[in-house]
């Protein structure tokens, strides 16, 4: 799968024209709306990628090797062994008198640091991404009328935050960090290994920085030297208009803290929208039912309906029937993926009554002599 022409972009798109693209398309496949479920999978997996610049970049240069590639950081250097045949390989070995290499169990040892990101000769893990905060998930419960327009909702979240005596540093004021000595301020350590393949050199994370490239003099006395402390904290988040369930909005650099100084995690908020008694969404439309008497029907009115915002003034014209739609042009939800809103729809229901004064039922015999 190709995540941009999943998109429909080109690969020199934009992040906002990534996120256009995105937007406009999960409208059209979301399952909730009858969409295909399949397809909106796959054009939420091109989104997380192409959304995130480093995914994009690590996607740009290699590709999805196999499945989950660029996910955790693994498999960015296997690409160098499609299409070896490692059956075909031990057979010709045994042939020619070698020992008979047993892959199977040997292989995961074999390429342990290959796959936790270290590739072939490359650095592996950046330092920063070692001490980039972890990414947040959370869930959050919408009433209908909250949709109608962009609005910033204040929420409590737990999370790491910068510790605020050493500003993020792990050290105590006053003191240093120093170099570390072990991987002289890189994070990580190189790994050489004989193998059949030839010399393999692979990195892995310093052990005694723990990748972090550096070391406290003293550790602050707040944070004990992690440069962040975890707390509650509010923030304002911004809730587009139009959101609908299932959604994930994605919040840049509002996650976790990173490990002193490093980057901060990104923010994920699931949406679900509660369903409402009397007003039901069907995609960006609304829809309600109204009863009226036989004589409004007959007649003709003019009635006053609820909406999510105000009421407004509906003509029924005469004669109409029970299960009849009246459409109020753009008084529905706003278009997530678009400009304008949709539309807001009245069902009629012809309310029969159940009981009669003795008068009203002499007048309706009366119209039913007349035909009526």
């Amino acid at each position: 799968m190709d995540y941009y022409e999943t998109l429909g972009i080109n690969n020199n798109a934009t992040e906002e024209e990534i996120k256009k693209a995105y937007r406009k398309l999960a409208h059209q496949y979301h399952p909730d709306r009858g969409g295909d479920e399949k397809k909106f999978k796959e054009i939420n997996e091109a989104y997380q990628v192409l959304s995130n610049k480093e995914k994009r970049t690590q996607y740009d240069k290699y590709g999805r090797v196999f499945e989950g590639a660029g996910q955790a950081g693994q498999g960015a250097g296997f690409q160098g062994f499609e299409g070896f045949d490692f059956g075909s390989w031990s057979e010709r070995s045994n042939q020619a008198g070698g020992a008979g290499f047993n892959f199977e169990g040997n292989l995961e040892d074999l390429f342990e640091n290959i796959f936790s990101g270290g590739g072939f000769g490359s650095r592996g893990q950046k330092q920063n991404d070692i001490k980039r905060g972890n990414d947040l998930e959370i869930d959050l419960r919408l009433e209908l009328k909250d949709i109608l327009h962009d609005h910033v909702r204040k929420i409590n979240i737990e999370k790491f935050v910068e510790c605020t005596r050493c500003h993020g540093s792990g050290a105590e004021p006053g003191s240093k960090n120093n170099e570390c000595p072990t991987c002289r301020g890189m994070g990580q350590v190189q790994q050489v290994r004989n193998t059949f393949f030839g010399t393999i050199s692979s990195y892995a994370r310093c052990p005694n920085c723990n990748g972090e490239g550096n070391i406290p003099e003293k550790n602050c006395n707040v944070c004990n030297g992690q440069g962040r402390l975890k707390k509650t904290e509010t923030i304002e988040i911004e809730i587009p208009g139009g959101v609908d369930t299932n959604q994930v909005l994605k919040f840049k650099n509002m996650g976790d803290a990173g490990k002193k100084g490093g980057k901060p995690g990104d923010l994920y908020i699931k949406i679900s929208v509660k369903s409402n008694p009397i007003f039901e969404r069907k995609g960006d439309d609304i829809y309600t039912n109204i009863s009226i008497s036989i004589t409004q029907a007959a007649l003709g009115d003019e009635i006053e309906v609820p909406t999510l915002e105000k009421p407004i003034l509906l003509k029924i014209s005469a004669g109409t029937e029970s299960g009849k739609y009246f459409r109020i042009s753009k008084h529905g939800i706003p278009r997530f993926s678009s400009i304008g809103r949709g539309d807001f729809y009245v069902k009629i229901q012809v309310s029969v009554p159940r009981s009669l004064t003795k008068k009203q039922k002499e007048l309706l015999n009366e119209l039913r002599k007349e035909g009526i």
